[in-house]
């Protein structure tokens, strides 16, 4: 099951509760080093958080998404994704002195997502992590390192910082090397001209000097980056999908009802929800794959609609076996102008013949985009379109579809792509839509507002789902360890309790200033200078509070 896969990452304190209860077996001897060899145990326990480190796991589990019910669910039963935030919750409750994680945003909601970069910004261990989610890096990442084209350079700073570092020493590059070719063919004539004749000494001692200079190379890349741009479409009807009354069931789970949508002519809107709630179940009936289970949705005229499905479906052609065929047969092309197509999506030469079923989750987005682009679609409804792209991809996606002058749908975990995109955000709240006009940033306001006054769509989930509690660095004196229950059991409990008291009202302390520290870095114009910026100090100042919010409700449920 979920609960004994995860509570099993935590060895070493599912050895210890085995070792107080053998311990506690033995007591009956009377032996002073059982009492000792007990009072140690317990306050190794007690140092990795007491008994309550199960209750931690689980509020890892529900942090992760995860319900109540799930817990007891057979492993084999959960997909892929499930399995995967499966494995996230076990390397977090195992309270881990190094955390190494590999794509952990990956199949998470954005309520999980948030959760995430809480948790780990509080967690009292080393993490090094690889992620293309932008905005994640920025809300945990301390520092960077790069590696490109078998080089690896540290920089000590935020991912933006270091995307600002990386964007100013490129340009240096380049004034340098501009200089030194322009140096470079100064000479270079010079010896050309008078290599014969009254100043053949001079233009020897600068052909010495052209054969000493140190070429500057231009930094090596480890691949092209992708570049597009989406040709301006023809005009469709003002209104281009209209839902009424929408019912959306899968089996007897009701996902949406009574759910009201339109989507008009030139309009970019995001669709969020947390996971299972239905996004891809809708985009699914709109672009004909599904029918609605009640209500009708109408179709503008002159629409024409290009797809991108989550796992890229479209891709499989009848009888397409490569990268080339499955082009041809999508989009009509001789095989000759298919090759340039594919060569703009960084599948040149050899690779446009590559098999279909060899292909990475990269490669078969970037094929699933070139045909996109060349379709000439008005409309484009896009299901987690940044799966499997690495950075610079997900950023000529955005600026492409930033100048898409068509209709656009969006379904997308990837908040800096929500934020540059979306002009209005539809949510799904309780089983039906909710528009907010405008993009994520203020999405984001409203939604903590109506957060505060209550609205129970927008409440934490059930159950406790606090930050990782940090492990203690520093053995107790041994005075102060707790005894063997049976010889001392009320007085523990109180010390147990008042440790908590203590540990609680700290953490209150961290969390106010910790608020107060990032309210006079917010202070600074420059944290709102742009959308995407004023969309992650937000983002930042909504989690502080709410750090601060459920550091005082742990006080409070200690102290009752």
């Amino acid at each position: 099951a979920l609960r004994d896969y995860v509570l099993s990452g935590a060895g070493e304190l599912l050895a210890l509760e085995a070792e107080l209860e053998r311990l506690e077996h033995e007591m009956a001897s009377g032996a002073q080093e059982v009492f000792d060899a007990y009072a140690r145990a317990q306050a190794r326990l007690e140092h990795a958080g007491g008994y309550r480190w199960r209750e931690q796991a689980m509020a890892v589990v529900h942090g992760l998404g995860f319900s109540e019910a799930d817990l007891d669910r057979r492993l084999a039963s959960f997909s892929g994704g499930e399995l995967t935030r499966g494995s996230l919750a076990r390397a977090l409750a195992a309270q881990p002195d190094l955390l190494l994680l590999d794509e952990p945003t990956n199949h998470l909601d954005i309520e999980s997502l948030e959760w995430l970069e809480q948790t780990l910004t509080s967690l009292d261990a080393a993490v090094v992590l690889v992620a293309h989610d932008r905005w994640f890096l920025e809300a945990v990442g301390t520092a960077v390192l790069e590696l490109e084209a078998g080089r690896a350079r540290f920089f000590d700073g935020s991912w933006h910082a270091w995307r600002q570092e990386s964007a100013a020493r490129e340009l240096a590059l380049g004034r340098a090397i501009d200089r030194q070719q322009a140096e470079i063919a100064r000479l270079e004539r010079f010896v050309e001209r008078f290599q014969a004749g009254t100043r053949a000494r001079q233009a020897q001692s600068r052909a010495k000097r052209l054969a000493q200079i140190d070429r500057i190379e231009p930094t090596a890349r480890d691949a092209k980056g992708l570049e597009f741009s989406f040709q301006a479409p023809e005009r469709s009807g003002r209104v281009v999908f209209e839902l009424e009354q929408g019912r959306l069931q899968v089996g007897e789970r009701l996902l949406i009802d009574g759910a009201e949508l339109w989507l008009e002519r030139g309009e970019h809107v995001s669709l969020v929800g947390p996971n299972g709630s239905g996004k891809t179940t809708l985009v699914a009936t709109l672009v004909g794959a599904r029918e609605l289970d009640g209500g009708r949705v109408r179709r503008g005229h002159n629409v024409k609609l290009g797809y991108l499905s989550q796992h890229a479906e479209e891709l499989e052609a009848r009888g397409a076996r490569t990268v080339l065929e499955a082009t041809t047969h999508q989009t009509g092309l001789t095989p000759n102008r298919a090759r340039a197509l594919l060569g703009r999506f960084l599948f040149s030469g050899e690779d446009a013949e590559k098999p279909l079923d060899g292909l990475s989750g990269g490669e078969r987005r970037r094929l699933s985009l070139a045909i996109l682009v060349h379709s000439g679609a008005n409309v484009l409804i896009l299901d987690e379109p940044t799966n499997h792209l690495d950075l610079d991809s997900r950023e000529a996606l955005e600026d492409a579809l930033r100048a898409y002058e068509g209709s656009l749908l969006l379904v997308s975990h990837d908040r800096a792509l929500l934020d540059a995109v979306g002009t209005r955000t539809v949510a799904i709240e309780q089983g039906t839509l909710r528009s907010y006009v405008g993009g994520w940033a203020e999405y984001m306001r409203v939604r903590e507002q109506r957060r505060l006054a209550g609205d129970q769509a927008l409440a934490p989930a059930p159950g406790p789902v606090p930050a990782l509690v940090p492990k203690s660095r520093a053995p107790e004196p041994a005075g102060q360890r707790a005894g063997p229950a049976s010889a001392d059991g009320p007085k523990a409990i109180s010390k147990n309790r008042r440790r908590e008291a203590e540990r609680a009202e700290l953490a209150v302390e961290q969390a106010e200033r910790a608020l107060r520290d990032l309210e006079q870095e917010l202070a600074d114009p420059g944290a709102w200078a742009t959308r995407y910026e004023a969309a992650k100090s937000e983002a930042r100042h909504t989690a502080a509070r709410r750090a601060v919010q459920q550091a005082y409700e742990r006080l409070e449920a200690v102290a009752d």
